[in-house]
């Protein structure tokens, strides 16, 4: 690497931004939890506040992820489904269109007890998707095997008229049928998975269709900020980010979404791409956002320390070895524990430079609350300090 030019490297821990919780004394898991390094990597960086999800957009990962790359999901996002199909080598055309296809639990009173269908093996759920896509597809209609819980709908375009609550913002209350002229034919195809789930995945009682889309057109990062760029993570919705920016996707072994992924394995993906030639890294931790899905206090603040043992002290040693850095480290969305769904609170960021020092302040949401939010889309370009070359791509928001 040439003497002065640093590497970058963001961190996501995704979704781990909270709210004061009576169980902590008032403080958030950010607050309460043992984190030595955030603590030593505020106090000679830079925090404040950054609006990752726009006004008018939902406050998903497909939004706050597109920020945090540098692209304003206002110009980009078409919905958070054709993103994930893009991590499946799915191309769709222009009469087309992706839903996400979740594996979910739904009682019999009407209930979303679980989102996540139990979080199956991958390979569990592969044999249901299949098992739906050879009784209920059609020509126009296929359903294709993602990650766990998390699969892929293609339909004909006139299906995305259709309003789709993600599973995710019904768990413990009663389930809200998707709305529009489309809806009858997404009910009857969620309707009729119920004879075929539940036989092949006890787990799981349906599927849940949602965030339909088309899919979006984004500039290559390389052309955007001029960087060789690489990622990990264990979802599709970030490596269809990858995909469609033309990053490179690293295959982490160990890397399973939920708590118990391999954050040494990330670390060392990123350190190992970035020794051979990638000047900007990004490392996306699911575990943060599942805890607070789950509602689970304690998982999240494990996440949080296993954040600053496990990836963030060695990272920086790391990065210390391969010559000057610069490091941006913010989550793509809140997810309280408490509301066990994403909201639209501003999240705090921090940068650090290895080579100054300050002014310095505190990681968490109360320090850095009384800071003007800046668009998430803009942190990519103070990161690198390069104005992103975006011209006039971008297909706009869709109708998700």
């Amino acid at each position: 690497m040439t003497a002065g030019t640093p590497k970058y490297v963001v961190c996501v821990p995704d979704g781990c931004a909270d709210e004061p919780l009576a169980e902590l004394g008032g403080r958030t898991p950010l607050e309460a939890a043992d984190l030595p390094t955030f603590a030593a990597l505020a106090a000679r960086g830079e925090v404040g506040r950054a609006a990752v999800i726009p006004d008018g957009m939902p406050p998903g990962s497909d939004v706050g992820n597109m920020s945090i790359l540098g692209y304003d999901p206002r110009r980009f996002h078409t919905g958070r489904a054709p993103i994930e199909a893009a991590a499946l080598g799915l191309r769709l055309t222009p009469e087309q269109v992706a839903f996400r296809c979740n594996l979910v639990r739904v009682g019999e009173d009407g209930t979303m007890l679980d989102f996540a269908g139990g979080h199956p093996r991958t390979e569990d759920a592969t044999k249901v998707i299949e098992a739906l896509d050879a009784e209920l597809g059609s020509d126009g209609v296929s359903f294709h095997p993602g990650f766990q819980y998390r699969h892929i709908l293609v339909a004909p375009r006139d299906w995305a008229d259709a309003t789709c609550a993600p599973p995710h913002d019904l768990s413990d209350k009663a389930v809200v049928a998707p709305t529009g002229p489309s809806a009858p034919k997404l009910q009857a195809l969620m309707d009729a998975s119920r004879e075929i789930v539940p036989n092949l995945l006890p787990s799981a009682s349906q599927v849940w269709l949602w965030g339909q889309g088309s899919q979006p057109v984004m500039p290559r990062f390389a052309d955007a900020y001029g960087l060789r760029a690489g990622l990990c993570t264990a979802v599709d919705l970030i490596r269809g980010l990858g995909v469609l920016t033309d990053i490179d996707v690293v295959e982490v072994e160990g890397a399973t979404g939920w708590y118990d992924t391999s954050y040494e394995g990330k670390r060392d993906a990123a350190l190992a791409a970035l020794a051979g030639g990638a000047e900007l890294f990004v490392i996306h931790v699911e575990a943060t956002d599942e805890a607070g899905h789950a509602g689970d206090l304690d998982e999240k603040v494990k996440a949080l320390e296993a954040w600053d043992r496990r990836i963030l002290a060695p990272l920086v040693e790391g990065l210390d070895d391969l010559g000057p850095w610069r490091l941006l480290l913010l989550p793509d969305h809140a997810t309280p524990v408490a509301k066990k769904t994403h909201t639209m609170d501003t999240v705090p960021w921090l940068l650090v430079d290895s080579a100054t020092s300050g002014p310095g302040g505190r990681y968490t949401e109360a320090a850095t609350a009384g800071a003007t939010a800046v668009p998430g889309h803009e942190l990519m370009g103070r990161l690198t300090g390069r104005p992103p070359q975006l011209g006039g791509a971008g297909s706009g928001a869709g109708s998700s």
